[in-house]
């Protein structure tokens, strides 16, 4: 379970936005908010920082959501690891690269 706390979602005039918007972006970019741009009370565009915008983005790729979709699968099937024994595998193939690398150079 996460431990993240939902973004909060404010609701702004675009008139108010525009006179501040120097302002709102940086309350979107470091305080990771949404905002909400209304005209004449009717919403007409949303901002969020660019770090989600770019995680939205990408899980509306079809390749990207196959291979979420893959990996669901693998979970479910119980074709996972530790990710302590992963890293360890990495660090000894990393390890024995190094030393055939410095066993050639002699």
């Amino acid at each position: 379970m996460s431990s993240r706390v939902a973004p909060a979602v404010r609701t702004i005039t675009l008139t108010k936005a525009r006179n501040n918007l120097g302002d709102l972006v940086t309350r979107v970019h470091h305080n990771k908010e949404y905002l909400i741009f209304e005209k004449d009370g009717v919403p007409i565009a949303g901002v969020m920082d660019i770090d989600e915008f770019e995680d939205y983005l990408e899980l509306n790729d079809p390749k990207v959501r196959r291979e979420i979709m893959k990996s669901n699968e693998d979970i479910r099937a119980g074709r996972t690891r530790n990710a302590r024994d992963l890293l360890a595998e990495l660090r000894d193939k990393n390890k024995s690269k190094v030393r055939k690398t410095r066993s050639k150079k002699v």
